[in-house]
């Protein structure tokens, strides 16, 4: 026996009767040889964690645009936040805790530049329409690798696609994601708003800290401890009812004072504009795109019949499609390069 093998034993063994056990996975979509040391879920963490579009939520906005200051969260941070509860969930519900980290480290793996602004510009752009979590799926299904992508197993796919609120995982792990995502955005950004200016923990309704405490400390707490126990040995996982009213409350005011409104917002409507023109950039020089993405665009071409009103159209679908994944994979401050490269005139000298 092998160490992965006993691994997969010693989860058939510890983990609950409600977890995904890595021995029984659906598999890949090309099937691989399995790896002697490492299960399928610790191979696709270890992909989502190797590869460049990882690497590229560094310099992505979580909420601030280009906030000033070292401590504000990026996509990345946000990230490694989910990771952090999505695993604590696992360990305590006796949960699969590979399959839950790859799950959280890839579900914002193809969010676009300046966050869910950029993500509502090319949802607009784009004749299919634009949603994060979709994308994601495809970074890791075609876009990483040249165009291979990471082959990674359908249960890790199901929880990235499906980590919205209104997804709905098919695994205990991915539902562990889902819940991970709210509670950690919902806190840090109340901590990156207060370090911002923007209000102060006083000035969160009483309603909402009354219940949820009155810290961000304390707040994640109540939020994380509300989920296991009242997900214990139960085939889904859940909140306490009081807990999630209240979440939901705070989640409705945080839209009101940050993430539509007030003073974090106010530079969102630059976005609009940078990418839109980009876009149209692109698909005017489909040839100023990096190599990767001239050769997946030229692929899709290739394979759609000429001539005619319906193949016209597939191939304008195809054009925006790629443009669409060239901008979504760029980070805030490359977008910002080239626009500046094709759309801001730069000083005559001779010499």
């Amino acid at each position: 026996m092998n160490i992965r093998e006993e691994l997969e034993e010693l989860e058939r063994r510890n983990l609950s009767p409600y977890a995904a056990l890595s021995a029984e996975s659906q598999g890949r979509d090309r099937e691989e040889p399995q790896d002697d040391i490492r299960t399928v879920y610790q191979r696709d963490r270890d992909r989502i964690l190797h590869c460049k579009a990882f690497r590229r939520l560094k310099h992505k906005t979580q909420v601030f645009i280009a906030p000033e200051g070292d401590h504000y969260r990026t996509r990345l941070t946000h990230t490694l936040e989910v990771s952090q509860i999505a695993r604590t969930f696992a360990k305590s519900l006796r949960l699969n805790e590979d399959l839950t980290e790859a799950v959280a480290l890839g579900h914002d793996i193809g969010h676009t530049p300046f966050g869910h602004a950029g993500e509502r510009v090319l949802h607009a752009l784009c004749m299919d329409g634009f949603s994060h979590a979709e994308h994601s799926v495809r970074v890791v299904e075609v876009l990483e690798k040249n165009g291979r992508g990471l082959n990674l197993t359908k249960e890790v796919r199901d929880g990235i696609r499906n980590h919205r609120t209104s997804g709905k995982p098919q695994t205990l792990e991915g539902q562990a994601v889902r819940f991970a995502d709210k509670i950690a955005y919902l806190n840090h950004d109340i901590d990156d708003a207060i370090r911002a200016g923007l209000f102060r923990e006083e000035d969160i309704p009483a309603a909402f800290t009354d219940v949820l405490g009155h810290s961000v400390k304390a707040r994640l707490n109540t939020l994380i401890r509300a989920v296991i126990f009242a997900s214990r040995d139960k085939p889904c996982l859940r909140m306490d009812t009081e807990i999630e009213r209240s979440m939901q409350g705070l989640r409705r005011w945080m839209f009101t004072h940050v993430y539509t409104g007030g003073e974090a917002k106010e530079e969102e409507w630059k976005v609009k504009g940078v990418i839109e023109l980009l876009f149209r950039f692109y698909m005017e020089h489909p040839a100023e795109m990096t190599a990767e993405y001239r050769e997946l665009l030229r692929h899709y071409l290739t394979a759609l019949p000429a001539g005619g009103e319906e193949a016209e159209r597939e191939r304008l679908r195809a054009r925006q499609r790629v443009v669409c994944d060239y901008i979504a994979g760029m980070t805030d401050d490359y977008c910002t390069k080239k626009f500046l490269e094709y759309y801001v005139p730069r000083g005559w000298s001779k010499y």
